[in-house]
């Protein structure tokens, strides 16, 4: 009895807890321990790629944004500059007449393009320094050549006029061609009024030399000329004021009763 005593411990002294045995993984970390730079690595490659993607989208954004002001400027610009000059003086510009036939080009531009109230007109006056015989030649080849078609029509010139007057016809334009001489006015002198031209040929200066060319561009809607113009056909004027009577207009007499 006294052998199994001596064997089994006493409770009241301090038990021996069995320790964990070491493993081979990494030791936990605490929650104020601060990670390694291995596991920062990944972090920072993301941060990377993040501001890489965010430059080509400020890129890509900057090259769509020029394109569209490019693309948006040179319609704009050509607008701008169809407004402000009327297509059919740059059509007169490209006649391809001698550069003595057009010394000094002065033009002129009323009305609406559009004809909201009145159609536009177009007016060019131009000082060559030959001929007007000489000068209308000129200016008819380049209107045929650019394919404008002589207009035979009534009231071409409306009045008579010295020089050459040619009408022409283009598409949806008219164009009245005058050459003639030009009106020489001599020089006014201090303190004496200006003197009017005359139109005696002999009475103009004798260094007033060339001619003067009008052109006058309309559109044919606006042009009297393409409308119907009246007759004085005598059968569609209404009746005759004087109708012929015959002999009886009352015809055969009605046979009285016997």
């Amino acid at each position: 009895m006294a052998r199994a005593a001596a064997v089994v411990p006493s409770v009241s002294g301090p038990v021996d807890r069995p320790q964990p045995e070491p493993s081979d993984g990494p030791a936990l970390r605490s929650a104020g321990q601060d990670a390694p730079d291995d596991d920062a690595a990944p972090g920072a490659r993301s941060e990377e790629r993040r501001q890489t993607r965010e430059r080509r989208r400020l890129r890509a954004a900057v090259l769509v944004l020029v394109s569209v002001v490019l693309l948006g400027a040179v319609p704009l610009f050509f607008g701008i500059r169809t407004l402000s000059r009327d297509p059919v003086f740059d059509n007169l510009d490209q006649l391809g007449v001698p550069a003595w036939a057009a010394a000094k080009t002065v033009d002129d531009v009323s009305g609406s393009r559009w004809c909201l109230l009145d159609c536009r007109l177009r007016e060019r006056t131009v000082t060559s320094e030959k001929a007007p015989k000489e000068t209308a030649q000129v200016y008819e080849d380049a209107l045929r050549r650019d394919g404008w078609q002589p207009w035979k029509v009534s009231r071409c010139p409306e009045q008579q006029t010295k020089g050459s007057y040619t009408c022409w016809r283009r598409d949806e334009l008219t164009l009245d061609l005058w050459v003639r001489e030009p009106t020489c006015v001599p020089p006014p002198v201090d303190g004496e009024p200006a003197v009017v031209p005359s139109g005696d040929p002999s009475a103009a200066a004798t260094e007033c030399t060339g001619s003067l060319v009008s052109v006058k561009v309309r559109n044919a809607i606006d042009d009297e000329r393409t409308r119907p113009q009246p007759t004085t056909d005598p059968s569609l004027t209404g009746e005759d004021p004087f109708p012929t009577v015959s002999a009886d207009p009352l015809g055969e007499p009605t046979p009285s009763p016997s």
